[in-house]
């Protein structure tokens, strides 16, 4: 796959997407989103490949927001489509049915922050930075900002930091829930990878059915109790189940087929 805005490598199973725009700091343009969306579908659609880890070029940013040149003259019409196409594509990466880990290297900042809370988890390195600081434009968020940040911290301090556009270093963002962990930089990567190859241990069919049913929590007119019942009843003509449940009596670790 040959893309110019981003890196995408597999190894041992794991997919890695590296937002690849240093000059600009990784921000996101048209490109991007387009290029992002296509790496995806090889995620979703590659049996091989068990979860993905997203990160940003470099050691200063993992994505610093979108390219304002590309949308400050923009009508309000495109402005609504263009939010309505970012949304869609951090969709696809909340929606994935393997888990995807966002490796937060330095600023995560408007769109950047926005794709990293798409993302099921997160790391930090010591000196990340976040922030939603649309307003300091004259903007709102627009992939999804005021929606995800809400959820993961609560509504009395999003709104502090929405309407403020202020940053959070990495150790506030821990303990407000907006990271699972904080690690240095040099340690990131293979923290992510510990973390995804814990995730890898146990059964992908089961991992699967579970972002189903946290997503369904979240999603408007969707009981998530009755999501966990079908995708719990589910499991039991799964493969993963029928090894996973004779590993247990036999007391040996399991092998997941993945079907």
């Amino acid at each position: 796959m040959n893309f110019e805005t981003i890196l995408f490598e597999v190894n041992s199973g794991v997919a890695k997407i590296t937002i690849n725009r240093p000059k600009a700091l990784n921000a996101l343009n048209k490109q991007v989103f387009s290029e992002l969306e296509e790496a995806m579908n090889e995620v979703y659609n590659n049996f091989d490949i068990k979860g993905l880890i997203i990160t940003g070029s470099g050691d200063k940013s993992f994505i610093a927001g979108a390219d304002i040149k590309e949308f400050s003259e923009f009508t309000v019409e495109q402005g609504e489509e263009l939010s309505r196409n970012g949304m869609r594509i951090f969709k696809i990466i909340e929606d994935s049915p393997k888990p995807v880990i966002a490796a937060i290297n330095g600023f995560a900042l408007g769109g950047g922050l926005e794709l990293a809370m798409s993302c099921h988890l997160r790391i930090a390195s010591d000196n990340a930075r976040f922030g939603q600081p649309e307003v300091g434009l004259g903007v709102t968020p627009g992939y999804g900002g005021t929606q995800r940040l809400t959820q993961l911290i609560g509504k009395g301090k999003s709104m502090e930091l929405l309407l403020t556009g202020a940053m959070l270093k990495a150790d506030a963002a821990l303990v407000l829930g907006l990271v699972n962990q904080v690690t240095t930089q040099d340690e990131l990567m293979k923290a992510a990878q510990d973390l995804m190859g814990k995730i890898n241990n146990v059964a992908p069919t089961a991992v699967s059915a579970v972002i189903r049913c946290v997503n369904a929590f979240y999603t408007d007119g969707v009981d998530g109790f009755n999501t966990e019942a079908v995708e719990f009843g589910k499991c039991f003509a799964t493969e993963d189940f029928k090894e996973g449940t004779t590993a247990f009596m036999e007391k040996r670790k399991a092998n997941f087929p993945g079907k």
